[in-house]
Order: C-alpha cells, then structure tokens, then sequence
C-alpha cells in the first residue's frame, strides 16, 4: 500500500490503534483490510467463529469521521469499504456468498473475478467504465448503504463491490485489494485519484488560511495596530 501510495505521488504514515493519529498532519486517509467488522456496530448478529477486533474497530469509525468532517478524502479497501459504510450507519452481509448465491466465489490476490462499474459514477471518471477484472479475500460485503453513499460496482451476482459519496469530500470504498494489483493501470488511478483529491484539499486549504490571514492584516491596519 506505501508502494501503491509512492507510485501516484504521495508519502504514506501508519497508523494503528492504540497509536497517536493526528488528522491535521495528512491530507487523506486509506482505511485498510482486515478481520470482520464487529456487528455491535450495525445490529448485525454475533458469529462465534468470527475474528473481531473492537480497539480497530472504534479507532476506524472515528478515522472516518473525523477526516469527512475535515474534508479530506477517504479510500477504504475491502474490510476498510465495509467500514466506511459502517460508520456512516450502513449494514453489511456477513455472509456474503450465502445472501449472493450466483456471485462468482474466488479468494484470490490475482485479478480472477469480474466487477461491473456504474455508468457516470466517480469509480468510472476515476477508472474507466467497462468491466474490471479484480482480485477478491473477503467473506462479507456491503448490505443497507450508509447516508451520503451509493453504489459504484457490482458482481455479475449483484453483490456490492464498490461504494462511494455522491459529493466532496471524495470517499471511495473497494471490496477488492487494489495494492496487489499495482501493475495494473485502472488499479494504480485509485490511489492517484486519492493523492490528487488529498493535494487539491490540502492546496485549497492553504489559500483559505492565506486569504483569512491577510483579511485579518487588513482589518489589524484599517484600526491602527500595525504598519502594513
């Protein structure tokens, strides 16, 4: 993922729970793969067999809203998918194949299976619109969208493969793992559209605090405190 990163241009920082996170030293945030979601956070059922891991969980959904709330974008990748719809109060299957039963099973880091893009949605602008071939490690999938989301892809079955927001700011979440496929063109576009995203934030940002700064330099001389 840090090579993935580097490739479109940008530096990456891990983070972890347990772990200082400061949102105001990034532009974006990559919400990675992983164990199963908890179901405590969308009124799921308890799976016994399941792998959980609470401490992520919760430091996840807050990563996510805190960087929505600041503006900044978001690109979740298979567990980190289902978590941005998770936090933005969506569902998930937690069995995915037994819900989709003529989705094309494959546990696989190479691209083996077949995903349709949404015609005009941003997954298509940022990767182009026709069928992708993808790789798939995940038992569960997307369920009841969260606010603000919609979907981006789907399965020849019709299970969720990629959701994402309707509006700024850009957050884009993919059921596969595009960091595996990093020779592959319309994988490499999904981080580069995160950095693009991340830099144009960052940029308008700056001239923001530029203009408010010399607003106040203005203000400061209009009342006689300082020579200008």
């Amino acid at each position: 993922m840090v090579l993935s990163v580097w490739l479109a241009g940008g530096r990456a920082r891990r983070w972890g729970a347990g772990r200082p996170a400061d949102m105001a030293a990034v532009d974006g945030v990559i919400i990675g793969g992983g164990d199963d979601i908890s179901p405590d956070l969308y009124g799921g059922r308890l799976v016994i067999s399941a792998r959980l891991d609470h401490a992520r969980d919760a430091f996840e959904r807050a990563l996510v809203h805190e960087a929505l709330q600041a503006g900044k974008p978001v690109l979740g990748i298979c567990r980190g998918s289902q978590m941005l719809n998770v936090a933005l109060g969506g569902t998930l299957h937690q069995d995915a194949y037994a819900e989709y039963t003529a989705s094309d099973r494959r546990w696989t880091v190479l691209p083996r299976k077949r995903v349709a893009v949404e015609s005009g949605s941003l997954l298509a602008r940022v990767a182009g619109g026709a069928q992708m071939r993808v790789n798939a490690l995940h038992t569960q999938a997307v369920d009841r969208l969260g606010a603000g989301l919609r979907v981006a892809a789907r399965d020849s079955g019709g299970m969720v493969q990629a959701i994402e927001r309707a509006s700024d700011p850009f957050a884009l979440g993919v059921q596969w793992h595009p960091e595996h496929l990093f020779y592959a063109r319309r994988q490499r576009a999904l981080f580069r559209a995160l950095v693009e995203a991340a830099r144009a934030g960052r940029d308008s940002a700056m001239a923001r605090n530029h203009r408010a700064q010399l607003r106040a330099v203005a203000l400061d001389a209009e009342r006689g405190g300082a020579d200008v």
